[in-house]
């Protein structure tokens, strides 16, 4: 959308699923087709793929992640259009370790001359080197960028009768590991019993009923608000006073760069880019990930202190406005397409 009608675009959802098509103005050129696949078949998939690609020619195919892996295959030799392949993560089955299948597969279809292959993160930078083998050649690293002028420094003045708000934003599923996170925040919870605290979690998925049953054993259930998805993360943020991720697996996170952006202080484990996003003043409230005690101090520290929350905050902004602003990424991409 940044670059306007420069493009013409051909979107294929392998999941059938096209819901954020309204998110895209109709004024965009742009064009839906679902491919003819059987999902249970695989890398048998690859020549009904490369049929569809020969038949539509287009100028640049765009794949993303490992799902879209047999369209890679499918352009791999005697390539029918320049490849650009962006990954952004993994999911709960390779957040620990990479899988040998996936590591041969990706080494093989993402290697070929015509292929460049886009990272948002110094971390997969590095694993798609030393581990995927990827010749440097063909690899980029694009970090992502937010609308900075969406999210705005709250300037209005915290009402002492309001509470402290930790807050996250994030899918409910495994690998956010928001379990983590309410069991903190319980713990702080407990030991500050004059304190007015809460902890909102905005999002929606599959762990949402086991999250709340967690909630709820903690005893704090009446501090914990779970506000469901909303497509106005920026209201949402701009109620909160500490910004916290727990998540088992990321690369470089659009909600801690939004967060950053509206300036909010940051309390994480050691996950993605992390470390390498939020400012110098920052680090020190970054855990490392298997350290839960840590993480839980990084949050006590901000909770007691309003002026480090507010010189954490305006760091983070800067930095937000001065690397991850939503029009350099698209000067990146247009860069790279061009």
């Amino acid at each position: 959308m940044a670059h306007g009608d420069r493009y013409c675009h051909t979107v294929v959802a392998l999941d059938g699923d096209f819901a954020m098509a309204k998110a895209i103005p109709d004024a965009l050129a742009v064009e839906y087709v679902l491919a003819d696949h059987d999902k249970r078949a695989g890398l048998l998939n690859v020549p009904a793929f490369r049929t569809l690609l020969r038949g539509r020619k287009p100028d640049v195919l765009v794949t993303y992640n490992w799902g879209a892996i047999e369209w890679s295959l499918a352009n791999r030799w005697f390539p029918v259009a320049p490849h650009i392949h962006i990954e952004d993560g993994f999911g709960p089955e390779e957040a620990n370790r990479q899988l040998a299948r996936r590591v041969w597969l990706r080494r093989i279809a993402l290697s070929g001359k015509h292929t460049r292959v886009v990272v948002p993160s110094r971390q997969l930078e590095r694993i798609a080197r030393n581990v995927w083998h990827l010749p440097g050649r063909g690899l980029r690293y694009l970090p992502n960028g937010v609308d900075c002028s969406r999210f705005v420094s709250r300037t209005d003045p915290r009402e002492s009768s309001r509470p402290l708000v930790i807050g996250t934003v994030a899918a409910l599923r495994p690998e956010k590991n928001i379990g983590r996170l309410i069991h903190a925040f319980a713990a702080l919870a407990q030991e500050r019993p004059s304190m007015a605290l809460e902890l909102v979690i905005v999002g929606d998925g599959p762990e949402g009923a086991a999250l709340k049953a967690t909630a709820q054993a903690t005893g704090r259930g009446s501090q914990i608000r779970f506000t469901g998805a909303t497509p106005t993360p920026e209201l949402a943020l701009r109620e909160m006073d500490i910004f916290a991720i727990s998540s088992n697996t990321e690369q470089m996170p659009l909600s801690v760069l939004e967060a950053m952006a509206t300036g909010l202080p940051i309390s994480s484990v050691a996950v993605g880019d992390i470390s390498e996003m939020v400012a110098e003043e920052n680090l020190p409230y970054v855990a490392r990930q298997d350290d839960e005690l840590g993480f839980r101090d990084s949050l006590r520290s901000l909770l007691d202190d309003a002026n480090l929350r507010e010189k954490l905050g305006r760091a983070n902004r800067a930095i937000a406005l001065a690397r991850f602003d939503r029009a350099q990424m698209a000067a990146r991409y247009l860069e790279l397409f061009g």
